[in-house]
């Protein structure tokens, strides 16, 4: 028997505070159930007839597919919608655009640079809009990720959880939350120049100090990761601002995720695994720009048995099924 809050019945996903700290733990929750009814061969009808619409301004591998399989899982279907498909903020406005499209989806996924962009689909869109990426938040992203450490560990209580990398990029600011709001302690290693913005540390702050856990920055990864149960990074270089590339990884060299590093938090023995949201410059790349080695993780790091980062990378396409799936189906003979 599948469960889930009445109150996630049409919401948008703009960032972790849309919804509260016991909501968003509830959508863990679905997409346990819903990945062991797939596990057990259970194809449903949850969407079925529910169509929704994909809104990608930036590339993706995990975020797309994991959508369309989403929805094709339970019988509804989603729809792929790129800048040159459709005249999305150049000849018809982000707004008239969420009206038209309101009418025939029943939802929106949007993946791209602006956050207004996305409120304001979800402002006259009249349906659910979920946030599948912007420049400032990373939502779905975090859900996967807690379902993982939920799975691997059995709990996500007594976790700390430690990103080593660009501090203030999408993912870090929705990590800090999801942390707070999980009741996980969250260490943030990264240069004092790519710290996190003043605001968001502050809101989240506030959230971990109501569930009993704290945040910590540390300039010093080796002091930073002591303890930790998860080490996590992501890419360097954001996608945008491929221009400061030289300069970003001559920046973050000393912040490599290597064995080294995994040995410092002292648990190699222990509880300890590794996540990164992908895709990652662990061994090398075929674009020039990126022909170095080993980035933001070794490879033997990233090829090692603390590696979760393809369980992660699944687990997308469950959370984001309990995402649509609490906001439009209807329960009725669930």
């Amino acid at each position: 028997m599948l469960t889930w809050m009445d109150s996630l019945k049409g919401r948008s996903l703009m960032r972790l505070t849309s919804f509260t700290d016991e909501e968003m733990l509830n959508l863990v929750e679905l997409a346990e159930q819903l990945k062991a009814r797939r596990k057990a061969g259970v194809r449903g009808d949850l969407l079925h007839r529910k169509n929704i619409a994909l809104i990608f301004e930036k590339s993706s591998t995990r975020t797309r597919n994991s959508s369309i399989i989403a929805a094709r899982d339970e019988g509804g279907g989603a729809e792929y919608l790129t800048r040159p498909d459709i005249h999305f903020g150049k000849k018809e406005s982000v707004k008239d655009t969420a009206r038209v499209l309101g009418r025939i989806y029943d939802g929106i996924l949007f993946r791209g640079f602006a956050q207004k962009t996305c409120e304001e689909l979800a402002e006259y869109s009249g349906v659910p809009v979920w946030n599948g990426l912007t420049d400032d938040y990373h939502p779905t992203q975090i859900f996967a990720d807690l379902l993982t450490v939920k799975e691997t560990f059995g709990t996500l209580e007594n976790c700390t959880i430690a990103y080593v990398g660009d501090g203030r990029n999408n993912v870090a600011n929705s990590l800090m939350m999801g942390c707070a709001k999980a009741g996980i302690r969250y260490v943030c290693c990264t240069p004092k120049k790519l710290w996190p913005d003043e605001e968001k540390l502050a809101e989240a702050e506030a959230v971990a100090r109501k569930n009993g856990v704290d945040i910590r920055i540390f300039d010093d990864p080796v002091k930073g990761v002591k303890g930790a149960n998860v080490l996590y990074t992501d890419v360097w270089v954001s996608m945008g601002e491929e221009s400061k590339t030289a300069e970003r990884i001559a920046l973050l060299r000393p912040y490599q995720i290597n064995m080294e590093l995994m040995r410092a938090t002292g648990n190699l023995e222990g509880r300890l695994m590794f996540l990164h949201c992908l895709p990652a410059f662990h061994d090398f790349n075929t674009e020039a720009t990126y022909k170095t080695g080993a980035l933001e993780v070794t490879d033997d790091v990233f090829e090692s048995k603390y590696s979760k980062v393809f369980d992660e990378s699944e687990n997308r396409m469950h959370t984001i099924k309990a995402l649509f799936v609490s906001a439009l189906c209807d329960r009725e003979g669930v």
